[in-house]
């Protein structure tokens, strides 16, 4: 049986359209190559692009989009509220169907050697592909941005898994790696003021001491005038999106201000949504198999 692989390719780019779907292209009409969803984000100056495939054939896609966004992207002028140190900035792999997160391991691992390879771009393992513990997290990579990653990589700990301890002049590096899904949800906050969020951000995510599989960030969406807590649920099955979603709303009422809308990027597990709504219905004995689509689809 075919195995498939889920990519969800991060690209620096949210604001001119024209790019996003010429670096879309490299996944549209291809055997064995599926494009499902791209968006693009001004205030993030960022495009998420969701697309699956058998390995073999993803792995052609993902090379010529990587070029594309380096001929396209020129990081010495990028600016965008969202963390950024590529112009392709993280590569996740996630398996689908017939194959094993070790496979997806070896798989990524293969891509981004092919990535330096071909472009010329170094590359560091991150989540189960890291060869460091110090790896696994994306955040720690990411860690001083385009600006910082010269200085940074000159240290002994950082040197690249595939490439040399110098940055592509205008690409930057990116990250590559294997994961489980993760949900992309934004909470916005009925206020302007920026340090609200990031004050809400630092209460909600892991590492300030809010929920395990949280990590967060405040932004300024600034043409609606409010800002946003941006969040990646890096489990949804150990902290599901309510929980996040709720947790937003208590810390929002210690600055007065309210929850007003939310947002997910990308495509969502539909466990993750379910889950949620049956949690705000007060569903008893809820379990997937009790969605009609579900059923159908087995």
């Amino acid at each position: 049986m075919k195995k498939i692989v889920e990519c969800v390719p991060n690209f620096s780019e949210g604001k001119d359209a024209d790019k996003v779907e010429k670096i879309a292209d490299a996944f549209r009409g291809r055997e064995g190559v599926k494009l499902l969803d791209y968006q693009k984000d001004a205030n993030h100056n960022r495009s998420v692009i969701t697309v699956i495939g058998e390995p073999r054939l993803l792995k052609e896609a993902v090379l010529e989009a990587v070029g594309t966004a380096i001929a396209l992207i020129d990081m010495r002028v990028h600016r965008g509220q969202h963390p950024r140190m590529g112009a392709v900035d993280v590569i996740p792999f996630i398996p689908l169907r017939n194959m094993t997160m070790e496979e997806a391991i070896e798989f990524s691992r293969d891509v981004a050697q092919a990535i330096h390879e071909t472009h010329g771009l170094p590359v560091f393992l991150y989540e189960a592909s890291a060869t460091d513990p110090l790896r696994k997290n994306l955040a720690a990579i990411r860690k001083g941005q385009f600006e910082g990653m010269p200085e940074k990589l000159t240290l002994p700990e950082w040197k690249p898994d595939f490439g040399e301890p110098t940055i592509h002049p205008t690409a930057g590096v990116v990250a590559v790696g294997a994961r489980m899904p993760l949900v992309a949800f934004n909470i916005n906050i009925g206020t302007d003021n920026i340090e609200i969020a990031h004050a809400i951000a630092r209460r909600v995510r892991h590492i300030g001491g809010g929920l395990r599989y949280c990590k967060a960030i405040g932004i300024a969406l600034k043409e609606r005038g409010i800002t946003q807590v941006s969040m990646n649920m890096t489990d949804y099955t150990r902290t599901p999106l309510y929980q996040a979603f709720e947790l937003v709303k208590t810390e929002a009422k210690r600055y007065g201000v309210n929850v007003i809308g939310s947002q997910i990027i990308g495509l969502v597990p539909l466990e993750a949504i379910a889950d949620t709504a049956a949690y705000y219905m007060g569903i008893e004995d809820f379990t997937i198999e009790k969605i009609l689509e579900a059923r159908i689809m087995e």
